[in-house]
């Protein structure tokens, strides 16, 4: 149920609102709130300060105060704009997120993470701003393009290698029935996913410690995402390719056995055939060091132990960094 109020705006982008938007504003029927919709483009090109300040303008024409609620329609980028503009509009407004893609439902929507991104990297600009709600139909992931909805199923991937290997196995043995988009399969396998983000995030809400486990495949993810300028990979699919690397990372410092780091990659490319990777790896090193995990100067890498199992540690030597990122650019693909 969404929260009282007498001002609604929904932030959303031009297709989401083709697709949900009339359902959406079809369940204020019978409620004197006023409801206002605000469109902008989607893409991790438009995460922008310049897209925030654009919402925020319109806001000001709405007459939106601080009681006016928020309401974050759409995937990954529209929920992290949307949060970071009720984190700092008239110094914080309710939000509500509504997520329409996978990723979203199972990752951006939960935590409270919200921030836009710069040329040099990807969400350095943010706050920790929780919503007041999530609300997460699996009917809507039936309009999604079919590369979209296959990368974000790296994310519930993500959350069987660091904490669930049940998630993993289920990931293994239903691939099939998960990528048919059933139902039964899909609620299952969103309420496991963010029910581990949940935990993890209950016990360290601004990752300060545990939290930074959630970070598996990200580091080189992120930066192979802004060495594109966010034009070539969709944030799964970078991900993926992270959550390869740091794999591969994991089984040259001897911290994963070979079987075991070939189930988890394998599981990876499983799911998806990801777009090659370009980028050269002096490039994409010398970009971690402007990752917002980076502290004191020293990059910090989650690294599988064991499906189910992780380990953060800064102790990675740059010239296994560097050969994992070079292998990604000749890595095979079924």
């Amino acid at each position: 149920m969404l929260p009282t109020a007498r001002h609604f705006a929904v932030v959303t982008t031009e297709p989401i609102r083709r697709h949900w938007g009339m359902p959406l504003l079809e369940s204020f029927t019978g409620d004197p709130a006023r409801v206002d919709v605000i469109e902008m483009q989607d893409g991790e090109r438009y995460k922008t300060m310049s897209t925030v300040e654009r919402l925020a303008s319109e806001l000001v024409k709405l007459n939106a105060d601080r009681n006016t609620v928020l309401i974050a329609l759409g995937g990954g980028v529209v929920g992290d704009v949307t949060g970071f503009l009720a984190g700092i509009y008239m110094r914080g407004i309710r939000f509500v997120q509504v997520p329409t893609t996978f990723l979203a439902q199972v990752d951006s929507s939960v935590g409270g993470k919200t921030g836009v991104n710069l040329r040099v990297g990807k969400n350095l600009v943010g706050c920790f701003k929780q919503p007041e709600l999530v609300l997460a139909d699996p009917m809507v992931l039936t309009s999604l393009p079919e590369r979209e909805y296959r990368s974000g199923l790296y994310e519930s991937l993500k959350t069987g290698v660091i904490r669930n290997p049940e998630i993993f196995e289920f990931m293994e043995a239903q691939r099939d029935t998960i990528l048919e988009r059933k139902i039964e399969a899909l609620e299952w396998l969103i309420a496991e996913s963010v029910r581990v983000k949940a935990d993890v995030v209950g016990e360290d809400e601004e990752e300060h410690g545990v939290r930074k486990i959630l970070n598996f495949g990200h580091t080189i993810g992120h930066a192979l995402e802004a060495d594109t300028s966010y034009k070539v990979f969709l944030h799964g699919e970078a991900v993926a390719w992270g959550m390869i690397a740091a794999t591969r990372m994991a089984q040259r410092t001897k911290r994963i056995d070979a079987e075991e780091a070939s189930r988890i990659i394998q599981l990876v490319l499983s799911y998806n055939k990801l777009p090659p990777v370009q980028s050269r790896a002096n490039n994409i090193t010398r970009r971690l060091g402007a990752d917002k995990k980076t502290l004191d100067g020293q990059v910090h890498f989650i690294l599988p132990c064991a499906v189910g199992r992780v380990e953060d540690t800064t102790d990675v030597a740059a010239e296994v960094v560097l050969e994992a990122v070079s292998e990604l650019r000749s890595f095979p693909q079924a």
